[in-house]
């Protein structure tokens, strides 16, 4: 018997034709899920929320967190000063990103509480290496946000939820992958261009925390600068495999134990 044409030819498969967002058939798992940009946006939002009220709140008491002032100054000379567009542009980019990779609208509520737990862990995980470098250079620990005086109080847990969002959202979220488009410009591969990357945002992140980089920092000290250098690479790891969502939580997560240590 004579075949036809589309007898003969091979079974399309859905995967190759459908656009990126659509090829999941099946839940993704914790690791991957928990990467993508909304889940990252649900899991900050509380944080942000904390941050921002609390700062609304606080008023004159409040201790802003030093890229925030950067980030509003910044808007404020182009004519955006307004209070609520910095947290809103925050969430925009995080939507943004999550549309232009054609990821389905949806994520697990149940992703969240393990996200918590993940984030603790990792913050733990850093607070010990910060103990075993101080122990090695006979330094003290410090917040990787924070000035020399770490205190418990409210306002100070407030700055440091603002640090995890707005310092992971400039240094690592709009900085790194900037970054590795000029790097790549220069015909370098992308993985040498991440790694680079990496290493450059992470020079900036401790560098942000000195006078000779921004008025009032902290004298310049080649124990926490070479600390702060290896937390802005861990938490530069940690956004490139695990998102957005978790390098915010484990940089704040970080910030408050060292407060309560």
């Amino acid at each position: 018997m004579e075949t036809s044409l589309e007898q003969r030819l091979p079974a399309k498969n859905p995967r190759m034709s459908a656009p990126e967002g659509e090829l999941e058939t099946q839940p993704l798992g914790y690791w991957q899920a928990t990467a993508r940009p909304l889940t990252s946006l649900v899991f900050v939002l509380p944080m942000l929320a904390i941050y921002e009220t609390g700062v609304l709140m606080l008023g004159p008491d409040a201790i802003r967190n030093g890229v925030d002032v950067w980030l509003r100054q910044f808007l404020g000379l182009m004519g955006l000063g307004q209070y609520f567009l910095l947290p809103v542009l925050t969430i925009s980019i995080l939507l943004a990103w999550h549309h232009l990779k054609s990821y389905p609208w949806q994520f697990r509520p149940t992703n969240l509480p393990l996200m918590a737990a993940e984030s603790m862990v990792l913050g733990l995980l850093l607070l010990c290496l910060a103990y075993f470098q101080a122990s090695v250079m006979q330094m003290q620990v410090v917040a990787a946000s924070a000035g020399p005086e770490v205190n418990t109080t409210a306002k100070q847990v407030v700055a440091y939820f603002g640090a995890g969002i707005y310092e992971e959202l400039l240094f690592r979220l709009m900085l790194i992958p900037v970054l590795i488009v000029f790097i790549q410009g220069f015909a370098f591969p992308k993985l040498i261009a991440t790694f680079a990357a990496m290493l450059i945002s992470s020079l900036v992140f401790a560098a942000a925390h000195y006078n000779f980089f921004v008025p009032g920092g902290d004298p310049i000290d080649g124990y926490t600068f070479l600390f702060r250098l290896s937390a802005g690479l861990i938490f530069a790891s940690i956004f490139a495999l695990r998102g957005f969502g978790i390098a915010a939580g484990s940089h704040a997560m970080y910030d408050v134990l060292v407060a309560f240590s």
